[in-house]
């Protein structure tokens, strides 16, 4: 059974964008994707499965939307083809055109055999929304996913042309088509509801830090394509980049980057060492330790960063975990905002500039592309700035290896920052923005058992604040403190005559809270999201002969205007328990506060090992570029159940 779990790394559950590649390199107790396990022919009367993933729902007015159908498409044979495309034109017949809300539905439908892929749609280029598709079953499967798409309103007045690129592969064994419709859903303003703050025409001094931007410039790639829009980052050498211009009278930029990671770097937190790859003479495994960051240049000069949250695709661990709660950011992969106000100054002199994206330690492949948010001076042809102060140097990076063989013990650390400082004059006056990102990475990883046992204890803190000083000398200030913990336990059990028992738990979270800052008061939000899943699967050859995957979920959102709760679980596609509601917290925490005490607890791995593995309603599909790595780790008392 060595090896096996290397071969965990390299493979994907899901085929997201590319045919079968060969794998000879790879043991052959790696897990591929796998033959179907036979299942009965479905009853017609069996409804098809609801996935979803636990989100708080929308904030919105009480008025009646007005919605329109964008698309309608069948994603059947549509991999290494152009993106969908379809005209769009805004909202004609809306009594309102004053929208408090707007909010993009994508609702799908599969039924057969199918892998996970990535998708996403843009408008005029920029993107709107990427997510990853759900896997079907014999008896089909619906989801449909809700996303408040008003910061891009001034684009969405306007006509442009829709973009849907979702990769997929039809044959006689994998027969899945996704059926798909998307909608956009006007929401006129509540005057009783929506103040001048919340709204986007808002008239205050300085409607750039209170409404969505005025001008949307797309940073991603030119049609005509066989692919999305996004760049394709495929080493740690490669930079993309894409050249733009800005309007001379800009006062306010923002820019909004979306990531994914696939292939050979889909489980980039679980890659080992080289100098462990070397020692061990291991082929086909993918490496350059489990640090990951994208990189943002401009102009050749470094001038933000992310630092991903891991994501986990819905074929990715065990598949059953994620039937029917999909994992945290599956259906809806986050982006993350980098403040450039502060170079505005070194971008205004109506001159092309160049926006270059990179991921140290890359491999094959990670998909990025970005949106330049700007906010124009309508009383000025031209605005004046200047970069008062810029630091950014390399990350700090520790790597402790203790290794004999093919067991050992792996500590890397990771600790960056990076900050702007600089002044716009506009009508508005003259206004100084400092912004600044800190980051701080830990990765304990430990292999034993030869290879077949791996445990990943992770940890990302991603802070970042924009500060700025009005010409009243007031002062604004954003300010959010990121923590995404990850860990994971993969073990495989050797059960003789070719088969094995592939063990597997995991746990994510993403917690954030948001402080925002004026002379008028402040205004806190927090997130606490958490999943806790177990699974195992029986395999024989490259075929899941049986399986169970279970998972819980506790998530809690809480503000001064709106909280929301729900803990649910499930069990191979049955939930055992959800339950939502409006109730707030009582933590009373400053700034994170996330104690590892603080988070629940697992079930005892004897426990989850004595529980019965036969359990399997539906086949797994398995792909041999993503087999599951996965994993838990003991961290004692964690996140209680929200309180009702």
């Amino acid at each position: 059974m060595a090896f096996s779990l290397f071969s965990l790394l390299i493979f994907s559950i899901s085929l997201l964008h590319h045919p079968l590649s060969s794998n000879a390199a790879l043991p052959k107790t790696a897990l591929f994707r796998s033959e179907l396990i036979s299942e009965p022919t479905p009853s017609k009367d069996v409804p098809p499965t609801t996935f979803f993933e636990v989100t708080k729902p929308i904030e919105l007015p009480r008025t009646k939307p007005c919605s329109y159908l964008v698309l309608q498409h069948d994603f059947g044979y549509t991999y290494g083809k152009p993106p969908v495309l379809a005209n769009y034109t805004p909202p004609a017949n809306c009594p309102s055109q004053g929208f408090a809300k707007i909010v993009l539905e994508w609702k799908a439908t599969c039924k057969g055999r199918q892998f996970d892929r990535i998708f996403a749609v843009w408008l005029g280029g920029v993107e709107l929304f990427r997510s990853c598709t759900a896997e079907p079953r014999a008896t089909g499967i619906v989801w449909t996913v809700k996303k408040d798409i008003t910061r891009y309103h001034s684009l969405l007045m306007t006509n442009q042309t829709l973009a849907v690129y979702l990769g997929n592969l039809i044959d006689g064994t994998y027969t899945g088509v996704y059926h798909v419709n998307i909608t956009i859903h006007f929401y006129p303003a509540d005057q009783e509801r929506y103040s001048s703050y919340d709204m986007p025409d808002s008239d205050n001094l300085v409607k750039g830090y209170h409404s969505g931007a005025d001008l949307i410039l797309p940073i991603s790639r030119n049609f005509p394509l066989n692919d999305g829009l996004w760049f394709e980052i495929e080493n740690s050498t490669d930079v993309e980049l894409k050249e733009f211009k800005i309007p001379q009278n800009a006062y306010r930029a923002v820019l909004e980057v979306y990531v994914s990671f696939h292939e050979n770097d889909e489980f980039w937190y679980g890659n080992l060492p080289n100098e462990y790859i070397t020692a061990n003479n291991l082929t086909g495994t993918p490496g350059n330790g489990p640090f990951r960051e994208v990189v943002v240049s401009l102009d050749g000069v470094v001038i933000g960063a992310v630092w991903p949250f891991t994501v986990i695709y819905t074929g990715g661990v065990n598949p059953l975990l994620w039937r029917p709660i999909s994992a945290i950011g599956s259906f809806n992969l986050p982006s993350y905002d980098i403040e450039i106000t502060p170079l505005l100054g070194s971008i205004l002199d109506g001159n092309t500039h160049e926006f270059g994206f990179s991921v140290t330690n890359a491999l094959n492949v990670w998909y990025i592309d970005a949106n330049l948010h700007i906010w124009l001076d309508d009383k000025s042809v031209k605005t004046k700035g200047k970069l008062m102060t810029h630091n950014s140097l390399p990350p700090l990076v520790s790597l402790v290896s203790n290794f004999t063989g093919l067991n050992g013990k792996f500590f890397t650390t990771v600790s960056r920052s990076i900050s702007s400082s600089g002044w716009v004059q506009s009508s508005h006056g003259k206004i100084t923005t400092k912004s600044s990102q800190a980051f701080n990475y830990t990765n304990l990883m430990v292999m034993g058992k030869s290879g077949n046992l791996q445990i990943v204890n992770q940890k990302i803190d991603f802070n970042d604040s924009v500060v700025a000083k009005m010409p009243s000398n007031s002062v604004l200030s954003y300010k959010s403190f990121k923590r995404f913990p990850f860990y994971l336990y993969s073990d495989n059990l050797d059960l003789g005559g070719g088969s094995y028992n592939s063990v597997a738990n995991v746990t994510l979270g993403f917690n954030e809270k948001r402080v925002k800052a004026s002379d008028s008061g402040v205004s806190v939000s927090s997130l606490w999201n958490l999943q806790n899943g177990q699974g195992s699967m029986i395999v024989k050859g490259n075929l899941v002969v049986s399986g169970l995957g279970s998972t819980q979920q506790s998530y809690q959102y809480d503000s001064s205007k709106f909280c929301y709760f729900r803990n649910v679980s499930s069990s191979n596609y049955t939930i055992l328990y959800d339950k939502d509601g409006s109730a707030c917290s009582k933590r009373t925490e400053s700034h994170l506060g996330y104690g590892l005490g603080k988070w629940w607890p697992f079930p005892a791995r004897s426990a989850f090992l004595a529980s019965d593995p036969h359990h399997v309603n539906d086949f797994i599909t398995m792909d041999p570029m993503k087999s599951p790595m996965i994993m838990v780790f003991n961290i004692g008392p964690q996140l209680p159940l929200a309180s009702t």
